[in-house]
C-alpha cells in the first residue's frame, strides 16, 4: 500500500477531503451537542500530522504533556484554513512517505515507550488510523446536521 492510499485515496473509509467536502464555515463550528466541533477535530488532526511530520523529517519536539495540548480550538471562521492545512499536511505526508526508506527508525526516537522504535512507515500508518478515527465523528456530525452524505456521494453500505 503506497502513503497515497493509506493517507488521501483511502479505501477502507471514506478519503478525508470527501469527508469534508462542502462543508460551511457554520457547519464546521457547529457545536451539535458534542464536546468538539469539526472545525476543533480537524484542527487536532492537522496537529498531529504536523508533530509527525515533523518528527520523521528529525524534529526533535517533545510529544505534548497533556491530550489537551493537541485540542486548540481554531478562530472563529478560520474553518477554510484550517481545512486546507490539514489537507494539505496530507499531501505532505504523502511526499515525504514516498521519498523516505520507510523501514528507517525515527531519530531521535519518539518518547512514549509503546512508540520508541517507531519507523516513518509506523508513524505513517498511526496518522491515517488517528485520523479515520476522528472522521468518523465528523461524518457523524455531519449526520446529526443533516449535511451528510457530501455532494460527491459515499459510501452505501
Amino acid at each position: 500500500m503506497s502513503p497515497r492510499d493509506l493517507l488521501i485515496e483511502t479505501t477502507p473509509s471514506i478519503a478525508p477531503a470527501r469527508a469534508l467536502e462542502a462543508l460551511a464555515t457554520d457547519q464546521a463550528e457547529s457545536r451539535q451537542g458534542s464536546l468538539h466541533t469539526i472545525a476543533e477535530i480537524v484542527a487536532h488532526l492537522a496537529f498531529w500530522q504536523d508533530w509527525f511530520r515533523s518528527r520523521c523529517q528529525g524534529g526533535s519536539e517533545p510529544m505534548p504533556a497533556s491530550a489537551a495540548l493537541g485540542w486548540k480550538a481554531p478562530a472563529a471562521g478560520s474553518w477554510p484554513d484550517v481545512r486546507r492545512r490539514f489537507l494539505d499536511g496530507l499531501e505532505a505526508l504523502v511526499t515525504l512517505g514516498e521519498r523516505e526508506d520507510g523501514t528507517r527508525v525515527l531519530a531521535p526516537p519518539l518518547e512514549f515507550p509503546p512508540l520508541a522504535g517507531y519507523t516513518v512507515a509506523d508513524a505513517l500508518v498511526h496518522v491515517a488510523n488517528h485520523n479515520a478515527h476522528h472522521l468518523g465523528q465528523v461524518i457523524l456530525l455531519r449526520q446529526l446536521m443533516g449535511a451528510w452524505p457530501p455532494p460527491s456521494g459515499s459510501w452505501t453500505w
